[in-house]
């Protein structure tokens, strides 16, 4: 037997009824401060924003209507600062690696 023959532990749903659920209701969420930069083609857009369960930063990188996102709680902030520190003078302390011929 292959895995895809299986009983599912699920039942015999249709994919369709994964997505048939309500959709959650928007969550209040208050911006506190919005910076943003541009790096060769790709726009970073980091929103501080507070909602009912805490604080939390959002960074969005925009490439060319292309949007991702990250969200990082504010508990892990001072951690977050202190590992991109490491990454920043990492890359000023290893030199490139020389071009071959």
């Amino acid at each position: 037997m292959i895995s895809n023959e299986r009983p599912s532990p699920y039942g015999n749903r249709p994919y369709s009824s994964y997505n048939s659920a309500q959709p959650r209701p928007p969550v209040n969420e208050d911006t506190l401060k919005t910076d943003k930069i541009q790096i060769e083609r790709k726009t970073f857009i980091f929103t501080l924003k507070e909602n009912p369960r805490g604080r939390f930063l959002r960074i969005t990188e925009d490439v060319n209507g292309r949007r991702d996102s990250v969200i990082i709680p504010s508990t892990g902030l001072e951690e977050f600062k202190r590992i991109l520190d490491d990454m920043v003078k990492a890359s000023i302390e290893i030199p490139p690696p020389k071009p071959t011929a």
